[in-house]
């Protein structure tokens, strides 16, 4: 009933906020005399006024605003990835690294690749990271990524008020990201080489090359600072967990109810 009530509620709001520049006379078009300045700066603020805003909290922005930027950062890894690893995006037959982004990153995959075998959020970022994977490594890396945070963020792009987030998926998500950045630094063959290659190490007269590593932090940052602030907005308690990297495991993200 509340929940129908408040639905009701926006609607109504969302209706008036449409209506608000009809009071204007007829014929008499906003700033059309000098002293009509703070005619023109209210119809400009109203004609672009997008009611969507009315169901919103702070904090919904505050988590549009979050979501938008760890996504962004997906982006971003996944394009290094693929260009210092070009090999992975060739076995996907696609003809430029765009294809294979434009592949990987369609919202309609739902983070899901056949190369996977049904494997998705960390599973599949494990799975990206085994010696005796043979299919499209930054591929099954960043879908495991993506479709991890996606569950971390409840399926949603888009928050209003009747939405909720769970402090502790998005809070597990940050532990799992520090964990997938050592990983993926650290997972070599049996030969020693590295299974992908990322952050490049300090040489002779150039500095060490850390991007990848500072958009994990980027992600990681986000993610701690939104659970943070869900968690003191409704009084939520996060089970905080301190693990060595070596030997950490994923914590569960996509099975939280």
């Amino acid at each position: 009933m509340q929940r129908a009530l408040a639905v009701g509620i926006l609607l109504l709001l969302a209706g008036c906020a449409q209506t608000v520049d009809k009071g204007r006379p007829a014929g008499k078009p906003a700033g059309s005399a000098a002293g009509n300045s703070g005619d023109n700066s209210m119809s400009n603020a109203v004609s672009t006024f997008d009611p969507k805003q009315i169901g919103k909290t702070d904090v919904d922005r505050v988590a549009d605003i979050h979501r938008r930027e760890i996504f962004a950062s997906v982006r971003v890894l996944a394009e290094k990835l693929y260009r210092r690893n070009p090999r992975e995006w060739k076995k996907g037959g696609h003809a430029s690294v765009e294809a294979a982004l434009d592949r990987l990153l369609d919202p309609r995959t739902g983070w899901r690749l056949a190369e996977t075998g049904g494997k998705r959020g960390t599973d599949a970022i494990l799975l990206a990271l085994r010696e005796d994977f043979a299919g499209d490594r930054v591929g099954a890396f960043i879908a495991g990524m993506g479709a991890m945070l996606n569950a971390a963020f409840e399926e949603k792009t888009e928050f209003f008020i009747l939405d909720e987030l769970d402090p502790q998926k998005l809070y597990n998500s940050a532990r799992n990201l520090e964990i997938a950045a050592w990983k993926l630094a650290t997972a070599r063959d049996a030969s020693g080489a590295l299974l992908l290659l990322s952050n490049e190490t300090a040489q002779a007269l150039q500095p060490a090359n850390l991007s990848f590593e500072r958009e994990f932090g980027k992600m990681i940052g986000n993610l701690d600072i939104l659970s943070s602030l869900i968690a003191d907005k409704g009084h939520r308690t996060i089970a905080r967990v301190a693990q060595s990297l070596a030997t950490a495991v994923f914590l569960p993200v996509m099975a939280l109810r």
